[in-house]
């Protein structure tokens, strides 16, 4: 995703999670409501990072070899 420098990144992800989960509670709230993080659906937190202008190739290689998580 790109967006200019000046963009607070703290206001774009709030902007981007609101969005995000009023058009997913619009359309599946039946559903998500048994998964809400005591009736949030996002956490407060949230991870930026930077690839430092690697092709988007390297940047999905990286992605596809991290271990996945255990269920």
């Amino acid at each position: 995703m790109h967006c200019p420098p000046k963009v607070q990144l703290s206001k774009l992800v709030n902007s981007l999670k609101g969005v995000s989960a009023r058009l997913l509670r619009k359309e599946y709230d039946a559903h998500v409501r048994r998964y809400l993080w005591g009736g949030h659906f996002w956490s407060g937190s949230y991870f930026a990072g930077s690839c430092g202008g690697a092709p988007l190739t390297v940047v999905q290689q990286y992605i596809e070899r991290q271990q996945r998580p255990v269920s």
